[in-house]
């Protein structure tokens, strides 16, 4: 058995391989190119649901900052420190016991002056 192949059958056959190779490859790079554009497009879908979410953090971080800001303000008129409070209660005590000795004092003088005229 033999077979004769003529120069026209070799480039013909040539050329429908290298199309056939050509036509494999073209087909494999599409679908590659579909895989590679589907997960672009997930990854764009990722990137918005992260700067959405990005965008809510920021926003609850600015929140947050502004109650921290009103605490701060609002804290001097509503809150004593320890200090200022002890400091406070020293001077009140501190007056109630000058006041406790006149009142001994004048106490005294009403005793001794009252047993002088008694005499």
């Amino acid at each position: 058995m033999t077979l004769e192949i003529t120069l026209w059958q070799a480039v013909l056959l040539l050329i429908t391989f290298f199309s056939a190779c050509a036509a494999a490859g073209k087909l494999l790079l599409g679908q590659t190119q579909r895989h590679i554009d589907e997960r672009f497009s997930m990854m764009a879908g990722a990137m918005s649901n992260l700067e959405q979410a990005n965008k809510e953090e920021a926003q609850q971080w600015k929140k947050l900052e502004r109650d921290v800001m009103a605490l701060r303000a609002e804290l001097p008129l509503e809150y004593v420190r320890r200090e200022d409070y002890i400091r406070g209660q020293s001077v009140i005590e501190a007056k109630l016991d000058g006041l406790a000795v006149k009142l001994e004092n004048a106490q005294l003088r009403g005793l001794i002056g009252g047993t002088n005229h008694a005499d």
